[in-house]
């Protein structure tokens, strides 16, 4: 979403970076582009104005004009009130003791909250929270149906009542039926509207008096710009929004909304959601810090890891850990490997996390989920004899492998070349491959001193 923010700001930052020593004129230059940037992304005018003003005051200082590297330092000051500008802290949500816990999710409709309830859903049971959804939506067609599916899908609870058009009805009942059957959390999905009408405004005040939600989420569709901001204030008026969940944060809107709304309403923004996609890569809590720092291109390390822990496996880790010992890894450990990537989220969203690879994230040329579903084609239709041999894919092989694959003769025998150079890399680095102990498809190995693999070379074998 940030994509050209992004991109503008960092030619910004790169031609300060060129200059050397800064002056006055020099930064109210490289300000005065700042702000034509993220007016482009349809930040709020005030918010720009603001932000401008207290980053130049900051910059034109005699700290930064004096310092051995003036444009770090500005750099760092726009980092800091890009984070002030988001909230500052993460804003966990709020628990009710005793339970249940509700959760009351409101907004226009077509922001994705039915989708969202399911991905909070998860996201909570994942915690050891036990959640039942309550479909309060009677008005949009499909609307209990797409709920119900969604938890057959995820295992999770769906309460509805056909035999009822009350909104707050539904609602009290299933907080009533948590109770009972201990569920400690409440998901409350409510109808939404084109547009904000008193109807709407009425329904949601009255479930809220009914049910007593700890949190109100706002959810929030980030592609609609600046219109995002009037419809923030506007509920938070009416039912008091506890927190904003941007949904649509994959697409391809300039961003100005989750750079405003926070600023304007004071609501703090509690998760951010991407694609349609139920499951555990699409929902992330929010953290201001870490958004600041993947808008300046300096990668998110702190989310990429907390992505890995989540999948991790010790024993699968463990197995691989041996045979690159022995340098004995093979077509079904570098297929194992790719798709214990993959379960991290999509491939440009995981390389953006990274710092100094953003660049390589949005180059599709490069590396793509294309390309990565290509290569696993290719080896699926491989035997398991092949996949521990590459060596003897050969001649009518390939010709097979191609077949099975939808690709060329010339793609299999470039995936198997590449592989073979990166075996011999990896014989080398720990020493393996010098006699011992037969491994699986007659290779040899003996144990070294393990590495890690290189990540280049991962993503040469990929193109």
């Amino acid at each position: 979403m940030f994509e050209s923010l992004s991109d503008r700001l960092q030619a910004v930052f790169q031609k300060l970076g060129s200059k050397g020593k800064l002056n006055e004129d020099d930064v109210r230059e490289a300000m005065k582009q700042v702000r034509l940037a993220l007016l482009e992304a349809d930040v709020n005018f005030k918010v720009v104005k603001e932000f401008v003003a207290k980053v130049t005051e900051q910059a034109i200082g005699e700290e930064v004009t004096k310092s051995l590297t003036p444009h770090q330092q500005v750099v760092k000051i726009v980092h800091q009130e890009l984070i002030s500008l988001l909230g500052t802290d993460n804003a966990p949500l709020q628990e009710s003791r005793p339970g249940p816990t509700v959760i009351m999710l409101v907004g226009l409709q077509g922001t994705g909250k039915t989708t969202l309830a399911a991905k909070l859903a998860l996201t909570l049971r994942k915690k050891g929270r036990r959640v039942l959804l309550a479909a309060c939506d009677v008005y949009r067609p499909a609307a209990i149906a797409q709920l119900q599916s969604l938890g057959k899908q995820l295992g999770i609870t769906v309460y509805s009542d056909p035999s009822s058009s009350s909104p707050p009805d539904i609602a009290a009942q299933a907080v009533e039926l948590a109770r009972k059957e201990l569920y400690n959390t409440v998901i409350v999905d409510t109808a939404g509207r084109l547009q904000i009408d008193e109807p709407l405004m009425y329904e949601l005040e009255q479930i809220d008096a009914r049910v007593h939600p700890i949190e109100r989420l706002l959810v929030v569709d980030a592609m609609t710009g600046q219109e995002a901001v009037r419809v923030a204030d506007t509920f938070n008026q009416r039912v008091s929004v506890t927190g904003l969940v941007m949904t649509k944060m994959d697409g391809d809107a300039r961003g100005g909304a989750a750079l405003s709304v926070r600023s304007v309403t004071g609501v703090p923004i509690k998760f951010i959601s991407s694609g349609e996609k139920v499951d555990g890569n699409t929902l992330e809590a929010f953290y201001p810090d870490r958004l600041a720092s993947r808008i300046l291109g300096m990668g998110d390390v702190l989310s990429l890891i907390e992505k890995a822990e989540e999948i991790y496996d010790v024993e699968e880790a463990k197995r691989m850990e041996k045979r690159l010992r022995k340098g004995q890894f093979d077509f079904e450990d570098f297929l194992n490997a790719m798709q214990q990537m993959r379960k991290l989220g999509p491939l440009q969203q995981i390389l953006g996390m990274i710092p100094g690879l953003s660049q390589l994230a949005r180059n599709e040329e490069l590396i793509s989920e294309k390309q990565l579903k290509l290569v696993e084609a290719m080896i699926f239709s491989m035997t398991i004899q092949e996949r521990r041999n590459p060596d003897m894919i050969k001649g009518s092989r390939r010709e097979r492998i191609a077949r099975g694959s939808g690709t060329t003769v010339q793609d299999v025998s470039q995936l198997t070349k590449q592989f073979q150079q990166m075996q011999r890399m990896m014989k080398q680095m720990t020493g393996a491959g010098k006699g011992g102990g037969k491994g699986r498809g007659g290779r040899g190995g003996k144990g070294g001193g393990g590495g890690p693999i290189n990540p280049q070379d991962l993503m040469r074998m990929l193109k």
